[in-house]
């Protein structure tokens, strides 16, 4: 698979991989900043936009965007995360010019007509309603409310019901015109296109944005340290737990010898130490996982279980007693050579359509990674030792200073002794 750099004549970049074999058209991009950039008292003004661009822009309305965009078979979306706002766009060829001028038209005059802002309110509003009855979500949303106190991390992507019920259409306005800037665009294009087309392409989606941002500063911030334990009382069959603490950044060394490490505690699956120990063994749970969420000015290393509530204390202790046991005699060279073969064997599978591999793409440019990372990623991985990971583990895990939220009924659950 060979990437391109690819610079407009208006100077802006993308990463481009040809591929001629269907008549399709994929492109992945992002404004740096997401729901970080929401005002203070104003939560949810990301998301919120993310649902109103598609509803009419220039001269036409809602309805007449959505038939236009359904009646050339193109996909415009939009998605708001905590570091980015991301636009999916998706043509074939022979409407391309028609699509980009619908997409150029969504990013620079979006409408924000009353019927439609109401409309997409009401959505909202009902959707964190429901997100409110959802444990995973709110265990969720309380742990990087307890994490990061006083900081954008803290706040849910989505706002709360009073923050969106305040959002005005200047308010959209306003985080659109700071945000959508060509010096904070990320893009990556997959499909049916040559480089000097693309060029024009991009002038003609990205050129009339403003050169430069007016985002506000975002503060780095480690999460707080635990331990912290807090209960959510919500009456539902069984008792589910978010627990973390602090990561370690994308571009950190040591990063590839905690990823492998993370997969050898929860990401990989029944073969993995949480997965063995807390279910396998002992039939607490159905799953229990870890992940790292590598943030743009900050770094978790999360975990989930759901259990029976009279088992939630006894899940986390086995949980406590994994990462203790890791970071005490580290992991074995099996475990290593395991999740090595893993790791690098699945890699691939990560790039089978335009819209994976254009995803990909914008995940690295998003954290700032060199164009060649896809051909010497395998190698990263494979040039981890035990010793590096035992290390990193050492340095990165801190069993008795997680912050624990549970979501379900019963006591609070207990701290470490």
């Amino acid at each position: 698979m060979k990437i391109q750099s690819v610079r407009s004549a208006g100077g802006i970049e993308a990463w481009l991989v040809e591929e001629h074999g269907l008549p399709l058209l994929t492109m992945q991009y992002a404004f740096m900043g997401g729901a970080s950039q929401d005002p203070v008292d104003k939560a949810g003004v990301a998301n919120f936009l993310s649902a109103m661009l598609d509803e009419g822009a220039g001269d036409l309305s809602s309805q007449v965007f959505q038939e236009e965009v359904e009646r050339i078979a193109a996909k415009i979306r939009f998605n708001a995360g905590r570091d980015g706002f991301n636009g999916n766009f998706q043509t074939l060829t022979e409407n391309r010019d028609k699509a980009t001028k619908l997409l150029a038209l969504a990013l620079t005059k979006p409408r924000f007509d009353p019927d439609a802002t109401d409309r997409i309110r009401q959505q909202i509003l009902a959707s964190i309603q429901f997100d409110s009855k959802d444990p995973d979500k709110v265990a969720d949303h309380a742990w990087y409310a307890a994490a990061y106190p006083g900081h954008p991390y803290g706040n849910p992507v989505s706002g709360t019901l009073s923050s969106v019920t305040s959002i005005s259409p200047a308010d959209l306005e306003g985080f659109r015109s700071r945000l959508f800037a060509r010096d904070n665009l990320k893009v990556a294009v997959v499909g049916d296109i040559d480089a000097k087309t693309l060029g024009v392409l991009l002038d003609t989606v990205f050129g009339d944005l403003p050169a430069n941002s007016r985002r506000f500063p975002v503060e780095v911030m480690e999460p707080k340290s635990g331990p912290l334990h807090s209960l959510i009382e919500m009456d539902i069959p069984q008792s589910v737990a978010q627990f973390g603490q602090a990561g370690i950044g994308r571009k950190d060394p040591d990063f590839m010898a905690a990823y492998i490490l993370n997969y050898i505690i929860g990401a990989g699956g029944f073969s993995s130490r949480l997965m063995e120990e807390v279910r396998e063994k002992r039939g607490l749970c159905y799953s229990v996982y870890s992940y790292i969420n590598p943030m743009q000015r900050s770094s978790v290393y999360l975990g989930g279980v759901a259990t029976k509530t009279d088992s939630m204390d006894q899940s986390l202790e086995v949980i406590r007693g994994v990462l203790t046991d890791i970071v005490e005699n580290g992991p074995t060279e099996l475990e290593l050579a395991e999740a090595k073969q893993y790791l690098t064997g699945s890699y691939a599978l990560g790039f089978t359509s335009s819209s994976a591999i254009s995803g990909q793409l914008l995940g690295l440019l998003l954290h700032d990674m060199p164009i060649d990372y896809v051909d010497t990623r395998n190698q990263q991985v494979n040039a981890v030792t035990l010793a590096d990971v035992r290390r990193v583990a050492k340095q990165l895990l801190k069993p008795s200073r997680l912050i624990v939220t549970v979501v379900g009924k019963g006591p609070k659950p207990s701290e470490p002794s």
